[in-house]
């Protein structure tokens, strides 16, 4: 077969090939393929919510002063509980709930279970505090006997069972809750007793209640609160007695009413120590039979006694008692006694029947002063300095 040579080929066959490979050299290479449908899924779908708590699942020896801290990003968040042994940690959300956190103290020795939850995404952690080197407990809150109604000029002694150093920190821990709410202060008188009184006596017929929330607070080097404390505390009738040593008579009123007239023999005042205090009393205990023994004296001695007296009423810790004496010959016209107030048999027992601890025994007509610190004589402490007393140095309303 005869072949032409190219130029001699038709132009039409060199026009198609050089169209061909214009098409090739314009496509820019191979053809895009579509998209993968797996990559297409994911990136369509929004990412989990996020929960971090604080402290970590598994981490011991928490300070029970840390606080539980719970943040979400992504999704608010929808409920967080923090709980050990039935009892749920109070806390609080910001203001878009991204975050919340614990409000009170936790209690030392304790394994705590944390859970969260925003949106899809759970959370959990459980975490254990550390126990303390020593344990901070209330021993003791005086007046508070069981079923016993208070007169209007009731402290309240606050005696814990290690010293504490951070005072201000555990003051702060200390409610007083009054239905009939009045001006009042805590006053430190040492390392382990704290004591509340009020600007004011108490109003009358009411409720208080004290409250220690100390557990988890830190009270010293090494010392946490292991153990709230509650008292239920009630003020009866205003009852004050005033004793005029210089008259020899003793008042009693009862919400504002006098309710008994009594003479009386106070102190004959030979001596200091035979002097009769002059000041705001509280009625403290009372004791019948009381055993008085003269102090810092042995029998034989000049001015030695022990005897037992009947219906005796404290009313300080240098030797005073409101008591019975049959000495009706003295009473309203000598001063006579030790220092004690002395009144007709039944006139004393009436006083020690209806006596509360906590009333007012406000004698005067001495130049001896009741010390503020002689028994529960803090009413003789203006309340200005009181109140100086405190570790926070300021008062509060009840």
């Amino acid at each position: 077969m005869n072949v032409a040579p190219a130029w001699r080929r038709p132009a039409t066959a060199f026009a198609l090939l050089t169209a061909a490979a214009l098409t090739a050299s314009c496509s820019g290479g191979p053809a895009a393929q579509p998209p993968d449908a797996s990559e297409a899924t994911t990136s369509a779908t929004p990412q989990a919510p996020t929960v971090k708590i604080t402290p970590a699942e598994g981490a011991s020896k928490v300070s029970p002063e840390k606080k539980v801290v719970v943040a979400a990003a992504g999704a608010p968040l929808d409920n967080v509980t923090v709980e050990a042994g039935g009892e749920q940690v109070e806390g609080a959300f910001n203001a878009d709930k991204t975050r919340w956190v614990s409000k009170t103290a936790l209690k030392p020795s304790t394994s705590y279970n944390v859970s969260a939850t925003a949106g899809v995404t759970t959370a959990t952690s459980t975490f254990t505090t550390a126990k303390p080197d020593r344990a901070l407990q209330v021993a003791d809150v005086t007046p508070n006997a069981k079923g016993e109604t208070l007169g209007v000029g009731a402290p309240i002694i606050v005696t814990f069972n290690q010293p504490v150093t951070n005072k201000a920190t555990i003051e702060r821990a200390l409610e007083v809750e009054a239905e009939k709410p009045v001006t009042g202060a805590w006053r430190w008188i040492n390392d382990t007793v704290v004591i509340y009184r009020t600007a004011k006596y108490w109003p009358a017929h009411q409720k208080v209640t004290f409250n220690a929330n100390i557990t988890g607070i830190k009270g010293g080097k090494g010392l946490y609160g292991v153990k709230d404390y509650t008292a239920k505390l009630k003020i009866g009738a205003k009852q004050i007695s005033k004793v005029d040593t210089r008259k020899k008579m003793m008042y009693v009123y009862k919400d504002g009413k006098r309710v008994q007239t009594m003479r009386i023999s106070a102190g004959m005042a030979t001596t200091r120590e035979y002097t009769t205090t002059s000041g705001v009393h509280l009625t403290m205990e009372r004791g019948n039979p009381v055993r008085m023994i003269s102090p810092g004296r042995k029998k034989g001695d000049p001015g030695y006694y022990d005897v037992m007296i009947d219906h005796a009423v404290r009313i300080s810790n240098s030797g005073e008692y409101v008591h019975a004496k049959d000495n009706v010959w003295a009473q309203g016209v000598r001063n006579v006694s030790h220092g004690c107030v002395n009144a007709r048999p039944d006139q004393a027992k009436w006083f020690y029947e209806n006596m509360q601890r906590g009333d007012v025994v406000d004698i005067t007509g001495t130049d001896r002063e009741l010390e503020w610190n002689n028994g529960w004589g803090f009413w003789q402490m203006p309340f200005s300095q009181w109140k100086k007393g405190s570790a926070l140095h300021k008062s509060s309303k009840s």
